[in-house]
């Protein structure tokens, strides 16, 4: 997800605490954290690219003979993905180790670097339009430099 030109992952929860994604459930969930490894993954993902470091994208997994199980997801999949046991052409392939002691980007990292305020989500609709004609000047203003 792109907000201002900064990519960030954002995992939005129920709020109903009944829901069944705060339980663990053999019938209907068993890897109820899958989410925050995917969205992590890709982080790692970035990382790989930006320092170029040979991966197989993390969304292909059905490409290397993986299947998105009813109850346990990519767990399978994740693991191999970050332990680079994805049998590919007869070797194995995965996340670079080295990526696990590479640090990410930071702020200073940027040339045009912005602050993101999270904690101000518009309340109407006309808060919303605000919001839209904000970002696309920023793009437009981005682009022209």
């Amino acid at each position: 997800m792109d907000y201002l030109d900064v990519g960030f992952s954002n995992i939005r929860l129920p709020n109903d605490a009944d829901s069944y994604i705060y339980r663990y459930d053999s019938r209907i969930n068993i890897f109820p954290e899958e989410v925050y490894i995917h969205e992590f993954l890709h982080t790692l993902e970035r990382i790989s690219r930006e320092n170029g470091l040979e991966y197989p994208f993390l969304h292909d997994y059905a490409q290397y003979g993986y299947e998105n199980n009813k109850l346990e997801g990519l767990r399978k999949w994740y693991g191999d993905f970050m332990t680079g046991k994805i049998k590919s052409d007869g070797t194995y392939i995965g996340l670079d180790p080295k990526v696990y002691s590479l640090k990410p980007v930071h702020n200073e990292d940027f040339a045009n670097s912005i602050t993101v305020t999270f904690d101000n989500n518009p309340d109407n609709i006309f808060e919303e339009v605000q919001y839209i004609i904000k970002a696309f000047t920023h793009a437009i203003q981005s682009y022209n430099k």
